[in-house]
């Protein structure tokens, strides 16, 4: 060995968790239980796109399951529609 190397420090190695480079997006790995309807469960099922977005990707995935579930609960307070043959008049 020379003094040279020996008077050089050694070079920073990477930290695994290094904040210049943000992790990937990754599965949760949260299971979502089925409730047996159709609409609720779509809306449900949309919350995985939130699985392979960025942070800052999941508030839109969010609103969008909010508002069709805001939906899904305003329909079932609606009055029926009537069908052809339930003009009573």
């Amino acid at each position: 060995m020379t003094d040279e190397a020996a008077a050089a420090p050694p070079e920073p190695a990477e930290a695994p968790g290094d904040p210049a480079e943000p992790a990937a997006p990754a599965p949760l790995g949260v299971v979502r239980t089925t409730t047996g309807h159709p609409g609720v469960d779509a809306r449900l099922e949309r919350l995985a796109d939130a699985d392979h977005l960025p942070a800052d990707g999941h508030a839109a995935v969010y609103e969008d399951v909010h508002r069709g579930l805001r939906e899904a609960l305003t329909a079932l307070d609606a009055p029926p529609a009537p069908g052809p043959y339930d003009n009573r008049s």
